[in-house]
């Protein structure tokens, strides 16, 4: 497990270090508790803080109080603050404050391994219903709930000023696909068009059935590359049903951010535009409200109206 350790006094860092790097846990140090929050930020697979009451530039309990808040529910962190004193009323503030437990400095060996075994085993198990919370099993990308979280976020950063695009796309033809090959063919297809999306970079959901979106911080120019992209390694995957090769296509509708957008307006006219792709022939990339790219990249079209899937 991967933790920090936040004290003033290098002398109690090397003492620490010491015990945990025995208890066989990887430890990073600091002495400035704001250094340490912002480490805990990048670092995300950190699982468990140890910090003095006293560090540099932040107290104790205020630093449990702000990597509480960093990790929020998403992210499984173990936070401990280690005092010198017996107070009561300090380790009720911590654990008030965020802390999950509150250890006597300097700590006993057997007592601090035990303590880090627990912060370990009940990290790996928040982990585990978080992922099981967030993510959709068949894909492994982020489920619709999940997926609307991420989305109002990238929002904000929007409407401060950040490029975003929505893209929408959907398995063509997909009922005709479970109901002549199966729902196991289908899932496999599910699957393997869900590993292909995951591999770019943006925030990916699938939002129900066959359907899928894609956030990300670029412009509509770039987003529809990235979606051209996309359907090219779609296009090139492979099935095989009772011995019949099966080709699968995906029809995509990409808008970009406008002012005064909420995530339910920038998805509709994804999802507007995407349907023209679906009536203009599917296997093919619009643009909500200005133009279409085909399966050539030969012609546009101007986005419309819903059709059949």
């Amino acid at each position: 497990m991967r933790l920090v350790l936040v004290d003033p006094s290098r002398a109690v860092q090397r003492a620490m270090t010491h015990l945990i790097e025995s208890a066989a846990h990887q430890v990073k140090t600091f002495s400035d508790g704001l250094e340490a929050l912002s480490y805990i930020g990048r670092e995300t697979d950190v699982r468990a803080l140890i910090t003095s009451t006293q560090p540099l530039g932040i107290s104790g309990i205020e630093l449990c109080a702000a990597a509480r808040n960093l990790g929020g529910i998403r992210r499984a962190l173990h936070i401990i603050l280690m005092s010198s004193t017996e107070d009561y009323h300090l380790a009720v503030a911590a654990l008030d404050n965020g802390a999950d437990d509150f250890i006597h400095k300097p700590p006993n060996p057997d007592e601090l391994a035990a303590r880090l075994r627990l912060a370990d085993r009940v990290t790996a198990m928040k982990q585990q219903l978080i992922q099981y919370a967030t993510t959709d099993t068949l894909t492994g990308l982020f489920n619709r709930r999940a997926f609307f979280e991420r989305a109002d976020e990238m929002c904000r950063s929007a409407a401060a000023g950040k490029p975003l695009s929505a893209i929408v796309f959907d398995i063509d033809h997909f009922k005709k696909i479970n109901d002549t090959c199966g729902h196991d063919v289908g899932d496999q297809v599910l699957a393997a068009i869900g590993a292909q999306a995951k591999a770019l970079d943006g925030v990916i959901g699938r939002l129900g059935g066959e359907e899928f979106c894609m956030l990300v911080q670029a412009d509509a120019s770039d987003a529809l590359e990235i979606a051209a992209a996309l359907q090219r390694s779609i296009r090139a995957l492979g099935f095989n049903h009772s011995g019949t090769a099966l080709k699968v296509t995906c029809s995509f509708g990409i808008t970009e951010w406008e002012n005064g957008d909420a995530i339910d307006r920038l998805l509709r006219r994804a999802d507007i535009a995407m349907y023209e792709a679906k009536r203009s022939g599917r296997d093919r990339i619009v643009a909500a409200d200005t133009f279409a790219l085909d399966r050539s990249h030969e012609s546009w079209r101007g986005a419309a109206r819903a059709s059949p899937r």
